[in-house]
C-alpha cells in the first residue's frame, strides 16, 4: 500500500437538508480524519442548493481542503469552488475537452472515466487533475464491478503519474483493497442526512483501513 493513499470526501447534499446541519456533518467528517479534497454534490435527481453549497465550500476551504462541485464552470465560479468533478457519461472525453477549454488554469478538474481505459488515457492526456474509476449504484453485479475497478486502479497506478480516485467504495475492506492496488485517493461517501457521530465514525473506519500496513509476504 502506498503511504500516499488519502481520503477524498464525496459529500452528498440530500433534498431538504438545512445548511447548518449539512455544515456540521461536513465539519465532523473533516475533523475525524485527514481529507485532501471534498466533492460537494446534490443527491441524484436533485439540484444543489446554492446557500448550502457556499457554506460547505467555505468550511472546506477554512481547513485547506480543496472543494469541488459537480457543476459547470460558471456555477463553480459563482459558488467559489476550487474545481469541478465531471461524473461519467457516454461522451465523457468530449465533455471534458469542452470544459477544459472554458475553465481557468487554476481550476481543478477531475473526471470519472467509467470503465474505459481509452477514455481515461485521453482525459489524462488532455490535462485532467485526476481520473476517477467508480462503481455506479445502479450496477447489479457489484462484486464483478468491484473486481473491474480494482483492475483499473492497479493498471493505472503502474503506468501513469496522474492521480486516480476510487469512487463508490462500499466499505472499509474495499477501501483497503483499493489502496493496496495503488489508488491515490479513496472516496468515502457521507451525506448531509447522516448524523455527526455517524459521519465521524465512518471517516475513522476508512482512515484506519488506509493506514493498515500491507501484510508481510
Amino acid at each position: 500500500m502506498s503511504s500516499a493513499t488519502s481520503l477524498y470526501l464525496d459529500f452528498e447534499v440530500t433534498a431538504g437538508s438545512a445548511p447548518a446541519h449539512a455544515a456540521r456533518v461536513l465539519i465532523a467528517a473533516c475533523a475525524a480524519a485527514p481529507v485532501e479534497s471534498v466533492l460537494i454534490r446534490a443527491a441524484e435527481g436533485a439540484e444543489l442548493d446554492s446557500e448550502t453549497a457556499r457554506q460547505l465550500i467555505a468550511e472546506a476551504q477554512k481547513r485547506n481542503i480543496a472543494a469541488l462541485v459537480a457543476l459547470g464552470v460558471d456555477d463553480a465560479r459563482k459558488l467559489g469552488a476550487d474545481g469541478i468533478h465531471l461524473p461519467w457519461s457516454k461522451d465523457i472525453a468530449r465533455q471534458f475537452k469542452t470544459l477544459k477549454q472554458s475553465a481557468s488554469a487554476s481550476m481543478v478538474i477531475g473526471v470519472d472515466a467509467g470503465r474505459s481505459r481509452h477514455d481515461a488515457m485521453e482525459i489524462a492526456e488532455g490535462g485532467a487533475d485526476y481520473v476517477a474509476f467508480g462503481v455506479p449504484p445502479h450496477v447489479e453485479d457489484r462484486e464483478r464491478a468491484a473486481e473491474r475497478q480494482l483492475d483499473l486502479v492497479s493498471w493505472w497506478s503502474e503506468l501513469f503519474e496522474i492521480p486516480c480516485v476510487a469512487f463508490n467504495v462500499d466499505d472499509a475492506d474495499a477501501a483497503h483493497a483499493l489502496a493496496l492496488a495503488g489508488a491515490d485517493f479513496v472516496a468515502i461517501r457521507i451525506t448531509s442526512a447522516d448524523t455527526e457521530e455517524a459521519a465521524g465514525a465512518r471517516m475513522r473506519q476508512f482512515s484506519a483501513a488506509l493506514a493498515t500496513p500491507e501484510p508481510a509476504q
